[in-house]
């Protein structure tokens, strides 16, 4: 019997987003979302690229996996993402009804935690997930940048 994918295998493939997002000039986010184990959607931040300050990774994972789906729901489905989702993005994922919610770094600045922002009722939250690395790349961008 094959045991099913743990949340770092799926938050790896999030990080592989960040990373990209990083090698094309923008904040090192990345997401995925999931369903029974299978990734639906795929996306890292664009919001250089697309000149649109609402392109977040989780704006363009959430839209992704509607279309995968056909419907605005995503109630058996799992964001993993690198960066706490900001309060833009919370309320995103609250209207989506999602149900589980995997971060790896804090966002002490600017996540919805810090700033209050309520997530759907029902939906499950895991941070601290590869964190670390989640962290490095940010901070490598950042010094970057200075």
């Amino acid at each position: 019997m094959i045991a099913p994918f743990d949340d770092s295998y799926f938050m790896k493939k999030a990080l592989q987003e960040a990373q990209y997002a990083f090698e094309s000039d923008e904040i090192p986010v990345g997401a995925v979302i999931v369903v029974k184990d299978r990734i639906i959607a795929r996306a890292h931040n664009l919001t250089e690229k697309l000149n649109d300050v609402t392109a977040h990774a989780e704006m363009q994972a959430i839209t992704a996996a509607a279309n995968f789906l056909g419907g605005k729901y995503l109630k058996e489905c799992t964001l993993y993402v690198t960066l706490e989702p900001c309060q833009m993005c919370a309320g995103a994922l609250y209207w989506s009804q999602i149900s589980k919610i995997v971060f790896a770094a804090r966002d002490p600045k600017r996540g919805y935690m810090t700033l209050g922002t309520c997530l759907h009722p029902k939906t499950k939250v895991v941070g601290g997930i590869m964190e670390q690395e989640a962290s490095d790349l940010l901070k490598q961008f950042f010094a970057k940048k200075r």
